[in-house]
């Protein structure tokens, strides 16, 4: 008798300043026990970048984990697309008004990416330049598409992916939460294989440290955390001009429960 498997998933989130912001306008949140990840990059003067990651965290992942709550584990991944996409314009609407309503958050925005595990399943939804990344097998493949200026021009075959990498407007994103009273978020759904290590990062990490870089550090055999802090360090070692975060998620794999006859039995 084949025992079945369902897979675990292993959490860890970091955030850093960096080596010129003087304040830190990422916000990351890693929930193990409803398998959420959550990260945002706030933009607006002032600390209204980090009022904005801040709120598009907080309220994203509140909202995901009450529903998760009461749609139980057998939620269809339909249903939790949907959630999510209710969660992020209501997360949209609350910053939009928040900006209107206080002259010195005019104008604040932020990016997301936000991630449910479910089962072998990955729900994953994204706005503007924040990342996710599959590193399956050695090899590491960005799983979201920039909502860029750069993006645009090289879906449009202006630019080359070469030329857009040593652009100097790789910041320019053309989609981002809280900056208009609608947004359009992009929901996509990935199968997770075992051992599958999932990099959520904001654009601190990928404007400082080159994919492959990212893959070679997240081929080292270590603990989450210390992965996450030397890709951290990467970016710094680089100039770290930006705020830099790092969210791993780790696939593994656990048995299901035998049941009593196989106990007895003892099948394999």
């Amino acid at each position: 008798m084949t025992l079945g498997i369902k897979l675990n998933y292993q959490f860890c989130a970091r955030t850093d300043q960096g080596r010129v912001r003087s304040n830190n306008e990422d916000a990351v949140i890693a929930d193990a026990s409803a398998q959420l990840a959550v990260l945002a990059d706030g933009m607006g003067g002032y600390n209204a970048g980090e009022v904005a990651s801040g709120m598009a965290t907080g309220l994203i992942h509140d909202q995901m984990t009450q529903w998760l709550a009461q749609a139980g584990a057998h939620a269809a991944p339909t249903e939790v697309r949907k959630a999510l996409e209710d969660c992020v314009e209501r997360a949209n609407h609350a910053i939009f008004d928040a900006s209107l309503s206080h002259p010195q958050y005019s104008g604040m925005g932020t990016t997301v990416v936000a991630g449910i595990f479910l089962g072998d399943r990955l729900i994953l939804g994204h706005i503007g330049d924040s990342r996710c990344y599959c590193l399956r097998r050695g090899v590491l493949r960005q799983i979201t598409r920039d909502h860029s200026w750069l993006q645009e021009q090289v879906d449009a075959g202006i630019l080359t992916p070469q030329e857009a990498a040593i652009s100097g407007q790789r910041n320019l994103v053309t989609r981002a939460l809280g900056v208009e009273s609608a947004v359009l978020v992009e929901i996509n759904e990935f199968l997770v294989e075992p051992q599958d290590l999932f990099v959520m990062c904001s654009d601190g990490l990928t404007d400082m440290v080159e994919d492959d870089q990212i893959q070679a550090l997240a081929l080292v055999q270590e603990p989450l955390e210390d992965k996450a802090a030397h890709l951290i360090e990467a970016a710094n070692a680089r100039g770290g001009r930006d705020n830099i975060s790092v969210l791993l998620v780790q696939a593994g794999t656990i048995e299901r429960k035998r049941g009593l006859m196989s106990r007895f039995l003892r099948a394999d």
